[in-house]
């Protein structure tokens, strides 16, 4: 059982370091190769957060356990919205200014929504991982072609480009993009199966261990992110940090055991953790988006209410798990 638990704090460990590595040689190398910073700031860096949950979604699939490859993906979108920005807007309210932001909103709600009804009859089968994957790239696609059309007063554009690595040479990007991408796969195999293991032991199944341990851990890239952001006071950026990740999380993570371990999942999922995503999602379009201007806000009270949310759903994972409920 230490064994186990250590292997999942050192997975949880070696992801994060992994990711930045990782993300840091691939912006290092789209930069040399002429890309402009915005659209690494978009796409790669905005990949590189969900890093950790496509590496672990994989080696979950492959070692036969999509349940908490589906949990990992849920998980980490309700993790995102409730745990993440209620504790980052609690120690800093959050004020959106972006227009590019104000142009994301919409396309999460729609996504989460498509994935939710791609998931009504119980099941992920190929047809959905394909549809899943295409969504994800015409997603991208819309993205660069924002990034092309911004304004060149949005505040996040200059926020982005603030926190892009400094520039290295070719030779040393590469080297840190294979040393991230190494100990990614090594991590991520590390943390499945002392995930597994624990959850093995204590006889609770994969689903909830995706959800509950294996979600908030791979959530820390996310949680560092957004509260050294709004401590700087980009709040613009913190907010685009969830926004992104979560549409990767549910197009990118969700399509790996669609199309390498397609069947049914356990209708919890439909019953609780779809509902759960869905409910937040749909909370914070509303409370960062205004329909008035480009300017939205995410209080203290919001904040607290959202945190409340994240504690509650894990207290009832919890109690459900141990058959008190």
């Amino acid at each position: 059982m230490l064994i186990d638990i250590l292997a999942i704090i050192g997975g949880f460990a070696l992801l994060v370091w992994g990711a930045d590595n990782f993300v840091n040689g691939a912006a290092g190398l789209a930069r040399n190769f002429g890309v402009s910073p915005l659209l690494i700031g978009i796409t790669i860096v905005g990949f590189g957060t969900s890093a950790p949950e496509v590496l672990v979604s994989a080696m979950a699939t492959i070692n036969g356990n999509p349940g908490l490859s589906i949990g990992n993906a849920l998980g980490s979108n309700i993790a995102n919205i409730a745990l993440i920005l209620g504790a980052t807007a609690l120690m800093a309210p959050l004020t959106v200014h972006s227009d590019t932001l104000h142009r994301e909103y919409p396309i999460l709600l729609l996504v989460t929504l498509g994935t939710a009804a791609l998931m009504l009859d119980q099941g992920l089968q190929l047809i959905d991982g394909l549809i899943l994957l295409i969504s994800l790239a015409l997603v991208l696609f819309w993205m660069v072609r924002l990034g092309k059309q911004h304004q060149p007063d949005d505040p996040m554009i200059h926020e982005i480009e603030d926190e892009l690595p400094e520039p290295m040479t070719t030779q040393t990007a590469i080297l840190w993009f294979l040393l991230g991408l190494i100990v990614l796969l090594g991590s991520s195999k590390l943390l499945v199966w002392g995930a597994v293991n624990i959850a093995t032991a204590f006889g609770i199944s994969d689903l909830v261990i995706g959800l509950t341990i294996v979600a908030i851990g791979t959530s820390l890239p996310e949680l560092a992110a957004s509260i050294a952001s709004a401590l700087k006071n980009e709040h613009d950026l913190a907010i685009g940090n969830i926004i992104g990740s979560n549409i990767y999380n549910l197009l990118a993570v969700l399509s790996i055991p669609a199309l390498f371990h397609p069947g049914d999942f356990n209708i919890e999922v439909l019953l609780r953790d779809i509902p759960i995503m869905v409910g937040l999602t749909i909370a914070l379009f509303f409370m960062g988006y205004s329909f008035k201007n480009t300017t939205g806000h995410i209080n203290r009270l919001e904040g607290f209410v959202l945190l409340a949310a994240f504690i509650a759903y894990q207290s009832w994972l919890f109690l459900d798990a141990t058959g008190a409920i």
